[in-house]
């Protein structure tokens, strides 16, 4: 069949290069994404948490993914990613400028990433092949796969499927099919319906008092409550102390006194959600809540002599 046939069959855009029986080695397959997979409502909040868990965990590097098909395939994230989860720093350049010394560094860093995860490279749902030509569900199993081994903690959205098109070389030509990948596996029964998040039942229970967590929009009472309760103090020459408005709030480095808050929660492993700063200077009451609960559960069980775990609510 001849690739300018396979578009309406498929459903793909116009745009999206089909290849050509001399492009595609016999034996060979591609992937493609329709445009009914890529707007599903699970698949686009898989996406969203693998790039806060990146963001939040890559926070001290200054390191932004704004992208995961566009960000990932030249191994620079990744290799920063591997560092931070598994601490391990590989013998590459950090900065690759051209295409040949990109795809040397990914092949080095996926080796390194199958390795962590004892994963043999042909049972490998990810490949450099498919990393370096920006294969998005290739990208994700390989993401998926590093949140569970090393953050279990990362909220994933259960049983994400997706359909893709495979357009494949034989003998006779290009053949196209289509097939459903398992991006993220269902949940066991006892977990397909999850408690109602403690934070929404807090939020539900005392509505009245959500104006309260306002006070830690520009970090500075949150830094001194976590400098109380763990015992150390922080100089004032770290942390802005007044900020003079809101607007200096904002515009701050990196919103400075809220990302320094959330290095000494990561650091001291407080936080298993990723918290953006920028969530709360603007005054997101969930995202202030999530911190500050992370606090009380850690001294709740150190004070408590009948052990009741967080998450319990009276």
């Amino acid at each position: 069949m001849e690739p300018e046939s396979l578009y309406n069959l498929l459903q793909l855009p116009s745009e999206v290069a089909l290849p050509t029986e001399e492009q595609l080695p016999q034996g060979a397959k591609k992937k493609y994404l329709p445009p009914s997979s890529r707007k599903d409502p699970k698949f686009e909040e898989l996406q969203k948490v693998l790039v806060e868990w990146i963001n939040a965990a890559l926070l001290p590097e200054h390191v932004v993914v704004r992208s995961l098909e566009e960000d990932m395939f030249d191994g620079l994230i990744l290799h920063h990613l591997l560092q931070k989860l598994a601490g391990l720093r590989l013998q590459v350049e950090e900065i690759a400028l051209t295409a040949a010394s990109q795809r040397r560094k990914l092949e080095v860093v996926l080796g390194a990433v199958n390795r962590a995860l004892q994963v043999e490279e042909p049972q490998a749902k990810w490949s450099v092949e498919a990393i370096f030509n920006k294969d998005l569900v290739a990208t994700l199993h390989l993401l998926v796969a590093l949140a569970k081994h090393f953050q279990p903690s990362v909220p994933l959205p259960s049983n994400v499927q997706v359909e893709v098109v495979t357009i494949e070389s034989t003998k006779s030509g290009l053949k196209s099919g289509k097939s459903l990948e398992q991006l993220t596996t269902q949940r066991s029964t006892g977990e397909d319906q999850p408690s109602e998040d403690v934070l929404d039942e807090l939020l539900k229970m005392a509505p009245e008092k959500v104006r309260a967590v306002e006070e830690f929009a520009d970090g500075v009472i949150l830094l001194l409550l976590i400098g109380q309760l763990e015992g150390f103090f922080l100089h004032l020459k770290e942390f802005y102390l007044t900020p003079s408005s809101p607007a200096e709030m904002v515009s701050l480095p990196e919103v400075h006194n809220v990302t320094l808050a959330l290095e000494l929660l990561r650091d001291a492993g407080l936080l298993s959600h990723p918290v953006s700063p920028e969530d709360i200077v603007n005054k997101d009451p969930k995202s202030t809540l999530r911190v500050l609960y992370s606090l009380f559960c850690k001294h709740k069980l150190k004070a408590s002599a009948d052990g009741t775990p967080c998450g319990t609510l009276h």
